[in-house]
């Protein structure tokens, strides 16, 4: 019985294998389309991006093995563009890629490994020609945009996650994850001029997300403890650096959208996600469902396309299969759908 079962994965592995779908080809430059970050599955090496061409309609599911002949590896955590370069955070593989910003060859690949340890990075944010990596062993390091090296070190609280520039400070969100069920709750801000950590800010518990709105006020989502511990929106005075107000509507991560926000919500009881336009200027929230999510089976993020006015909604599909990027324009329909790789998480537009 086992041999015949054998044979019949094999099979079964083989006829997959002639269902695959072929990419198409890749342009030298990419040009007037979206780079999407799929995060893949933690611990099974399978990170990819995809290449959605706007021109064309063609997807091309393997955008980083084509141009690089390498897998891209474990758990795809966060890619942004800064200057003529994209940057991606790979966690698992704790590496962070250093891609061309038109043609997508790799620059570098920097290892975030320190005498043998992993640093696990997660996020980015930049500053004077500088890259800021958050790294869950509990510190921020600096990447020169030049020499692409690790120049700085900078402690701050366990696990830290988001993080956003302001006033020529850098406000990191200490989640302490790995602490369950006694996270940390603080936010550490490190001076960008001596790089050093001069204040710790109390926000709630288990802090990730954090963004900066127009007029430099920093915002954190302070997800709670999935339970009993409500996942709220806090804002930080960054003259005075406190909290200034905590929102009392639930909050799972913010979007930026022209001078406004998205506020996503996913409610871990229902399953069911929301998306809200909050407004910093008047700090309310506008409209609590702003677009529906009805056509989303896991919304895995958010990101606003200036040059057409539409919305792509991130849809991880129940984290198991392959993902889908939903467009949608302000008024809430949908325009159209690109199958891409799994567990889609972020978008960049060229």
């Amino acid at each position: 019985m086992r041999l015949i079962s054998l044979i019949f994965i094999s099979v079964l592995i083989v006829s997959c294998k002639k269902d695959e779908p072929i990419d198409p080809p890749v342009a030298e430059n990419l040009s007037n389309g979206m780079v999407v970050l799929c995060e893949g599955l933690f611990q099974h090496n399978n990170s990819t991006v995809s290449w959605v061409d706007f021109s064309t309609g063609s997807i091309a599911n393997n955008l980083f093995a084509t141009k690089t002949g390498r897998q891209l590896g474990d758990t795809g955590n966060d890619m942004q563009r800064y200057g003529g370069k994209i940057y991606i955070v790979v966690t698992v593989s704790s590496t962070v890629e250093v891609m061309n910003a038109t043609s997508f060859s790799s620059i570098k690949q920097i290892s975030m490994i320190q005498n043998g340890v992993a640093k696990q990075p997660r996020s980015l944010a930049f500053h004077n020609g500088k890259v800021y990596v958050s790294c869950y062993d509990g510190f921020v390091d600096v990447i020169d945009t030049t020499s692409l090296a690790v120049t700085q070190r900078i402690p701050v609280g366990s696990n830290p996650e988001g993080l956003s520039v302001s006033n020529n400070k850098l406000y990191v969100a200490n989640s302490g994850g790995l602490n369950f069920p006694v996270p940390d709750s603080t936010v550490s801000v490190i001076d960008l001029t001596s790089h050093l950590e001069v204040e710790r800010i109390t926000v709630g518990i288990n802090p990730g997300g954090v963004i900066t709105d127009a007029e430099g006020d920093v915002y954190v989502i302070a997800r709670g403890d999935y339970g009993v511990e409500p996942s709220r929106m806090v804002r930080i005075d960054t003259q005075l650096d406190n909290v200034d107000e905590t929102f009392t509507f639930d909050a799972s991560d913010m979007y930026p959208m022209n001078d406004k926000f998205l506020v996503t919500y996913f409610n871990h009881s229902t399953q069911a996600s929301t998306i809200g336009l909050f407004n910093p200027l008047t700090e309310s929230m506008e409209v609590p469902n702003y677009i529906s999510t009805a056509g989303i089976t896991t919304l895995y993020g958010v990101s606003y396309r200036p040059s057409s006015n539409t919305l792509f909604l991130l849809d991880a599909m129940n984290y198991t299969n392959s993902g889908y990027v939903r467009e949608y324009s302000l008024t809430g329909g949908l325009v159209q759908n690109f199958h891409v790789g799994l567990n889609p998480t972020k978008i960049i537009f060229l």
